[in-house]
């Protein structure tokens, strides 16, 4: 029966190291335990589990019928933070030989302690993979610093909230890795109280330190209370679900408590980053001007909403369901989803000279465009403004739409080697001027454009007609790459007239005066119509897209052009396609225009 990529059962490793702990543990272990064909478990207790102070809890595990695979005695005993780090040491002196042996697929963490951060330190330097049990929440002391590591070395989360949830996906952990399951304990907590609960209300649980306060008070022989070392979790929930209120800095009291609406007051800061129900009542800077007395006289007896903020019973189906998608074939290395940042340049050869590009300026009678193309002939990127109407304000659109997409050229590692020019009219592209340009783009006339761009960029700028730029499009990414000797013919409709360019010898031709391929403005007719060069009779005055819209509107005009079939909207300015139109649909006099031109 394949299972995880495998042929066999997945090996899971579940390590406790504390009471409570176990309780968000212990319902995933019976859930595993209930499903032998797919699981095989390993349990691993160290920690407090195994200190007699704190209750010899292991014996709990070893009631609910568990198999303890190892006991691993790791806690140094004191009470300040240079105990909590020695345990840590032992700890991963002595778990990778018990690591070794049970070589599981995959190990359970839980939480925030430090000795869960021994585990997972372990387990990760072990390529063992982890599964984190209540990853990104955030309490608000040391604890936040620890849990966050585990994170970073876990493998795959389970989540309680939707909050932890975004967390951990802000911690750019991978989003198909993290499940948000609720809180295993609720599984039970949502259905465990009851009415049978006098014969447990007696107990009482305390740390060693309040042990002690409690014995120096004589509180223990006052018949309402009792110090114990441990409460079993069933009959825990039954004193916390039917209390009056419950007091202290554990996270029980603002995770597993809210279950069941009991108030809370919540000592000092460590819990304070948690997300709580109503019920929790913070008293930060206990105890002064008597606030835990106050705090209690709000408290004690109310019985709040029951709130489920961390679970709705329904955890552990999830959770196992995950452990069934876990697959041993995909690479055990995690990966980190970053957001999206600015990449460094790249100062490798490769790179640059797949990026080597150029600033293409385009200057029509109605729009100015520039681009960023790269050596390969592809747009990379284009601006588009309209074409002002004089010189001045030409000339500075074109400097500041060359330098906007300079500087968005190195946002993009773009290297752009020089700037090329295509404008209308005659070019002298040796020293980069407009000589002279055609009346659709007005005061262009003797214009240098390669000394301001080339002073502005600081880069080459070449400068030539646009129909000679054409021909050089095509000679290298075009219908003319690898042939000798072509002509290229340009049309368009609107404004643009007709042009050209000519390659003999693989070399482009400009001519004496530059005009070499001004094909639209070959004269056929001495006593033709005018042109826009400023002659008469030329091809561009005859065959244009602005002749022919000139022959359409008189047409129009005269109430010739319209035939059966065709129509134009009021709103609709008359051009060389209605005329077009027209002689489709059998117009005579469109027809004649269309064959003289």
């Amino acid at each position: 029966m394949e299972k995880n990529g495998n042929n066999r059962k997945l090996r899971v490793c579940v390590a406790t190291c504390n009471r409570a702990d176990y309780s968000k543990l212990a319902p995933i272990m019976f859930g595993i335990k209930t499903e032998p064909d797919f699981f095989e478990l390993d349990v691993v207790v160290l920690g407090s589990h195994l200190i007699d102070d704190y209750g010899n809890t292991y014996r709990m595990i070893e009631q609910d019928d568990f198999d303890i695979n190892t006991r691993l005695h790791t806690i140094v005993r004191g009470e300040d933070e240079a105990a909590m780090v020695e345990s840590v040491g032992l700890a991963l002196v002595k778990l990778p030989d018990v690591l070794n042996r049970l070589k599981p697929d995959i190990m359970i963490v839980h939480g925030d302690r430090f000795d869960a951060l021994a585990l997972a330190t372990s387990a990760a330097l072990m390529n063992i993979r982890i599964l984190h049990i209540e990853g990104g929440e955030v309490s608000g002391t040391i604890d936040d610093s620890i849990r966050h590591a585990i994170t970073k070395l876990a493998h795959y989360h389970v989540c309680c909230t939707r909050s932890a949830e975004q967390h951990l996906i802000s911690m750019c952990e991978d989003h198909d890795r993290i499940l948000l399951a609720g809180c295993p304990s609720y599984d039970k907590l949502l259905s465990a109280k009851n009415k049978d609960y006098m014969s447990i209300i007696r107990m009482w649980l305390g740390s060693k330190e309040m042990v002690r306060v409690m014995r120096k008070k004589g509180i223990e022989h006052h018949p309402n209370f009792r110090a114990v070392k441990h409460v079993p979790f069933d009959q825990f929930i039954q004193l916390v679900a039917h209390a009056g209120c419950m007091i202290g800095n554990s996270s029980c009291g603002v995770r597993e408590v809210g279950a069941f609406g009991t108030p809370v007051i919540n000592l000092g800061t460590r819990q304070i980053g948690r997300e709580t129900g109503e019920n929790v009542l913070h008293v930060r800077d206990a105890d002064t001007q008597d606030k835990i007395l106050q705090a209690l006289h709000l408290q004690f007896g109310k019985q709040y909403p029951c709130s489920k903020i961390y679970g709705d019973g329904n955890a552990v189906p999830r959770i196992l369901k995950f452990l069934k998608s876990i697959d041993l074939q995909e690479p055990l290395q995690k990966k980190f989803c970053f957001p999206p940042v600015k990449e460094n340049i790249s100062q490798d050869i490769d790179h640059i000279l797949e990026t080597l590009s150029a600033l293409a300026v385009d200057l029509g009678g109605t729009n100015l465009r520039v681009a960023i193309v790269s050596m390969k002939g592809e747009i990379v990127k284009k601006y588009t403004q309209f074409n002002p109407k004089t010189y001045e304000e030409r000339i500075n659109l074109i400097l500041q739409m060359c330098v906007e997409a300079a500087a968005e050229a190195v946002k993009l590692n773009c290297r752009i080697l020089g700037v090329g020019i295509s404008t209308g009219g005659r070019v002298n592209p040796r020293e980069g001027i407009v000589l002279h340009s055609t009346k659709l783009i007005q005061e262009w006339n003797s214009v240098d454009l390669r000394t301001p761009l080339s002073d502005t960029l600081h880069l080459p700028v070449w400068v030539d007609n646009d129909g000679n730029c054409a021909a050089l499009a095509e000679r290298k990414f075009g219908q003319g790459k690898g042939l000798e000797n072509f002509v290229t013919l340009i049309t368009g409709t609107g404004k643009r007239g007709i042009g050209g360019g000519i390659i003999h010898q693989h070399e482009l031709i400009h001519g004496s005066s530059f005009c070499a391929a001004e094909l639209g403005h070959l004269v056929v007719s001495l006593d033709g119509p005018d042109c826009s060069c400023g002659s008469h009779g030329c091809i561009e005055a005859y065959a244009s897209g602005m002749a022919l819209q000139r022959e359409a509107k008189k047409l129009h005009d005269e109430d010739l052009l319209l035939v059966e079939g065709m129509s134009v909207p009021k709103d609709e300015a008359v051009g060389a396609l209605h005329l077009i139109q027209a002689a489709k649909l059998g117009n005579a006099k469109a027809q004649s225009i269309l064959r003289t031109g």
